[in-house]
């Protein structure tokens, strides 16, 4: 089956940390993962083609790290702003809407899967 909303990879997974520092140390010197950068800023560890972005809590992020299943998943789309329009033609609830998020030139969108999960979508923007 073809895909026609432009869906690409797995790109982020983004993990609730209550100690940005200690996390940071764990994924770099415990795991032995490199860092992973949009531009100049760090983003996380790179695992493959996947980011896992370390989201501390006291940054106000939704999430408290578990030992339920929580992560975020991001999807690299060819366009998000084509891939949101799709996904509300086929009747998919858009949660967030695609809107771009500074610094790092990114349109960023995401939508509720059939379970109530969040699923995060982005593409760059062309320079």
């Amino acid at each position: 089956m073809k895909n026609t909303l432009g869906f690409q990879q797995l790109k982020v997974v983004a993990l609730a940390v209550n100690d940005l520092v200690r996390a940071e140390r764990f994924y770099r010197d415990t795991l032995g993962l490199a860092p992973a950068f949009e531009g100049e800023r760090q983003m996380g560890f790179t695992l493959g083609n996947v980011t896992i972005m370390l989201k501390p809590v006291t940054d106000g992020w939704y999430a408290r790290p578990s030992a339920e299943l929580n992560p975020r998943l991001t999807f690299a789309v060819e366009n998000a702003l084509q891939t949101e329009t799709a996904l509300m033609a086929r009747g998919v609830t858009i949660s967030d809407p695609v809107r771009v998020y500074p610094p790092d030139n990114f349109h960023i969108g995401a939508f509720l899967d059939s379970e109530g999960n969040k699923l995060w979508f982005c593409s760059a923007i062309a320079k």
